[in-house]
Order: C-alpha cells, then structure tokens, then sequence
C-alpha cells in the first residue's frame, strides 16, 4: 500500500534526514540524489539536510549535477533546445561517477572533486580535490537523474504536476517540458525513486513511499 502523508517543510526535512540515516547504517559513505527538475528547486531541498545531518556527526558534501554537465560542444551538438539531448546527453555521467560516486563507494577512497565542468563559461572548473570523512553523506541534487544506473544508496524524488510544473518553469526554459514529460512517462521516476515527495506547493509538501525498494 501506497503511504502518503502531507507535511509541514520543517517536518519534510525530519523525514529526509531520518531515512538517509536509516540507510546510512554501517556504511563508510551514504550517496543520496535529490532528483527534480529546475522547477522544483531540488538544490535548496537538499540544502536544508545539510546542517540537520551534521549535528547527527555526518560529514556533508554537496554536489550539483550542474557542475557536471558535458561542454558545449558536446552537449549543444544538436542546438540549444533540443530535448532528447536534455534528456540524456547533457549530464556526464562518466564524470561524475569517476569523481565522485565511485571513491565514494565500499571500496572507494572518500577523495573526490566536487565539481568538474562550469557550464557558463564552458570550461574546467579546476576545483581542488577534497576528502568526505568516513560516515559522511554525499546530496547530490538536479534534474533526470534517475534511470542513468547511477550508484547511489538513496534516491529521493520531487514531483510536480504537469500544471504546476508549466507554472513553475520560466518560459525561457518551456523547451525543456518535452524532456521533462518524457522523463516521467519513460523512466517513470515516480515509482524509481526510494521516496517521492509531492512539491507542487512547497510550503505544503506530501512524502510517498512508493512499493518497491532498494535491496
């Protein structure tokens, strides 16, 4: 059965953290995605777990998936407002699991670069490599994250209506809506997420607990 509970955005919070740690147990790193589209803000969802977690005596490393886009040359091969390359080619996937999802995993290092790529300026960030302590929480935040077989311990997703998320996303970005319906009617991340929350109003949030589980 299907759970769905509103909540108030200070509550929302309490039940992230509670089951990040819940999955965090015994592991050396816990790799958690706030998956969403821009609309939906899911940088500043995974912001507000940064300083709850840290009181728990997680570490926290932020990461967006902004940082890791492709170059332009690559990622705006077929113009910019293309949606099937929205959809799957603008993240580099490779990247980011080579930074930072794989030293993050069991057998991983923990040294990893936050960021790779600044897309407005279309060049190397040149970040310096930093150390997530063991028992440290990696959120990673953006868009069409889910159904890449990204290695991640917890996977949470923002869903916004179809109208709210018309509403929500500026009409400079309006190209991206085809991507955006794909990716849920496609990789359906209703159901791939961990926990899916209804953000269609922000400040009154639903939590989810879809069926299926990760082992």
């Amino acid at each position: 059965m299907v759970n769905a509970r509103p909540l108030t955005p200070a509550a929302l919070v309490d039940e992230l953290v509670a089951a990040i740690t819940d999955r965090a147990g015994d592991r050396r790193w816990t790799r958690v995605a706030v998956d969403g589209a821009d609309a939906a803000e899911p940088g500043a969802v995974a912001d507000t777990l940064v300083a709850p977690l840290r009181l728990l005596g997680h570490p926290v490393l932020r990461v967006a998936a902004r940082d890791f886009l492709r170059p332009a040359s690559v990622r705006l091969e077929y113009g910019h407002t293309d949606a099937e390359s929205y959809l799957w080619g603008w993240l580099d996937d490779a990247g980011l699991r080579r930074e930072v999802l794989e030293p993050l995993g069991p057998d991983g290092t923990g040294r990893v670069l936050p960021s790779l790529w600044d897309a407005a300026r279309d060049r190397a960030t040149r970040a310096a490599y930093t150390t997530l302590p063991e028992g440290g929480v990696l959120l990673l935040d953006g868009p069409l994250l889910l159904g890449k077989g990204l290695p991640l311990e917890l996977t949470v997703h923002l869903w916004l209506s179809p109208g709210a998320l018309r509403r929500r996303t500026p009409a400079e970005d309006a190209w991206t809506l085809e991507a955006l319906t794909r990716y849920a009617d496609e990789v359906v991340p209703a159901t791939e997420a961990d926990l899916l929350v209804r953000y269609d109003h922000p400040a009154h949030p639903a939590l989810i607990e879809p069926d299926r589980r990760r082992p």
